[in-house]
């Protein structure tokens, strides 16, 4: 009687054994990915403010990115992740487990959307781009262009004005949240030029030139819209720091396409005629602001220009451009060249 406990007693703990096991094994499974196909599409998800965890666990459950809402709840509370998830929005997908996912929900690795400013856009280009791409509603980011408040030390002192910030929007290509704002993506550009403007040291360049920094970057923007070629920046920025040394005009055809409003695959004589600050046909010294978005080189030409005795310069087929120091050489060069 003794023996056939025993062997009762034995079964029954393995019995208990296997089925301990298999609910370990089933709980388990819970956490693997709902979806091992790897052809499940990508899910945008919202973590909502201040949303409870049993909430964001029934909504990932419910858009079939997980297998168990209550599973979800369980390992996050063992590792102590309850408190730790970030609000925004997250692509995820049915093939991550249920640690990848808490993993991009607590290091708040949020879905983004891409953009790209390319060199020498103006504000109106910008403008364009962001709305075409559904990104802004035009007015309201034209509206805060004018008048929104950005705590940037560099726009101190700046007019403000439909051409406030032109210029100082850096271009280049920028990830953000999807959930961005008109001034979030105002913010992020103006942090681009900032950090240009620490990491070139510029504002202490510029003074070394006897520039502000806000004639520094409208020299920039005049660089940027001119040069084709890198290794014409310095010398196009020669050319002009020299007229203005001498108080001579600057006749630079990119102020004047500015002052009519927009690009021009030739400028006329008559154009050359109109009536603006910005026409550097007509008025002397710098125009009144940038015209265009500087990139990093022209930022750094304009304050480090080369050393030379160049007044002139015109563009060849080649994209680069031929300098000259008098005007009967830049005369040969513009037979040689434009003809």
């Amino acid at each position: 009687m003794a023996r056939k406990y025993k062997s009762n007693k034995k079964i029954f703990l393995l019995l208990l054994f296997v089925i301990f096991g298999l609910l370990w094994q089933y709980a388990f499974s819970l956490l693997e990915p709902l979806d091992t196909s790897g052809q499940a599409p990508d899910v945008l998800f919202q973590v909502s403010p201040k949303s409870y965890t049993v909430e964001i666990a029934q909504k990932l459950e419910q858009q079939k990115i997980i297998r168990s809402a209550k599973a979800f709840r369980l390992y996050a509370r063992y590792h102590g992740l309850d408190n730790q998830i970030k609000a925004g929005y997250y692509l995820l997908n049915p093939a991550m487990s249920v640690e990848e996912i808490l993993n991009h929900l607590v290091r708040g690795k949020t879905a983004t959307k891409t953009f790209t400013i390319p060199e020498g856009y103006t504000l109106k280009q910008i403008t364009n781009t962001l709305a075409n791409k559904g990104f802004i509603r035009e007015e309201l980011f034209t509206d805060l262009l004018i008048d929104g408040e950005f705590n940037y030390s560099f726009l101190q002192g700046l007019p403000r004005g439909e051409r406030r910030l032109e210029g100082y929007l850096f271009p280049e290509t920028y990830s953000i949240a999807l959930d961005s704002t008109e001034k979030d993506i105002i913010n992020v550009m103006l942090a681009g030029m900032d950090r240009q403007i620490k990491e070139l040291k510029l504002e202490e360049k510029a003074k070394a030139q006897n520039l502000t920094l806000h004639q520094a970057i409208t020299i920039a923007s005049m660089i940027e819209r001119e040069a084709r070629k890198d290794e014409d920046r310095a010398l196009i920025s020669s050319v002009i720091h020299n007229r203005l040394k001498i108080g001579m005009l600057l006749q630079i055809d990119a102020t004047v396409e500015y002052a009519l409003g927009g690009h021009r695959e030739k400028i006329y004589y008559r154009d050359l005629e109109i009536d603006s600050p910005y026409n550097t046909y007509k008025y002397k010294g710098l125009p009144p602001g940038p015209i265009a978005a500087p990139g990093r080189e022209s930022l750094l030409a304009a304050v480090t220009p080369a050393q030379t005795k160049y007044l002139y310069y015109v563009a060849k087929p080649d994209g680069y451009h031929a300098f000259a120091e008098t005007y009967e050489e830049h005369l040969r060069n513009k037979a040689k060249y434009l003809n």
